[in-house]
């Protein structure tokens, strides 16, 4: 009963009609519409022009299908990659350190040597290599013209990795100055 009186009460209310030329005509209750207007039917006229297609011809500006914009170049030189601003000498002390980091802690936890103890007692071979060999395989993407960041998806990203290449860098250097103050090992 409610819906029923609520509907009599929308058509009593003055229509104002809306014709379009792309569309029909449509009645829009005049209560929206300004109180001088409200007083009996009024016609609106949609002026709006008819949709064109828009071709290459008729606007030269935005053309429908356009290739995509090359790839930036990146330098590949070896001065620019190691560079101060560059994007290898960070990358890779942040990748020696996360393994020199785990190395030291594996090795404390198994033989209970300190960091000192552990390069004289043959890890300076070890250390050395591991830095060539993590350099080469670092430098050698970068030269080719293969960024970090095209490499990077998911939980892997090139900003996770510098992160924790900082976290591991801090953590080899607080590791080495605990030993030497307290004179034993950390585990």
């Amino acid at each position: 009963m409610a819906t029923s009186a609520a509907t009599q009460s929308i058509l009593l209310i003055p229509m104002a009609r809306i014709a379009c030329r792309s569309s029909t005509t449509m009645l829009l209750p005049s209560t929206s519409l300004p109180r001088q207007q409200r007083t009996g039917r009024m016609q609106v006229r949609c002026n709006a022009e008819p949709e064109k297609s828009i071709t290459p011809e008729t606007n030269p500006t935005t053309p429908l299908l356009s290739p995509p914009p090359p790839a930036p170049k990146v330098n590949t030189s070896l001065s620019d990659l190691l560079a101060f601003s560059g994007p290898a000498p960070e990358r890779i002390n942040g990748r020696l350190a996360m393994t020199g980091f785990v190395a030291a802690l594996a090795v404390e936890l198994a033989k209970g040597d300190g960091l000192v103890a552990q390069l004289a007692n043959g890890g300076l071979p070890w250390f050395v290599g591991t830095s060539v060999l993590l350099s080469l395989a670092s430098l050698i993407p970068l030269s080719k013209g293969v960024s970090v960041e095209s490499k990077s998806d998911g939980v892997m990203t090139s900003s996770a990795e510098m992160w924790n290449g900082r976290f591991a860098m801090l953590g080899l250097v607080a590791l080495a100055f605990t030993e030497f103050v307290t004179g034993s090992t950390l585990v």
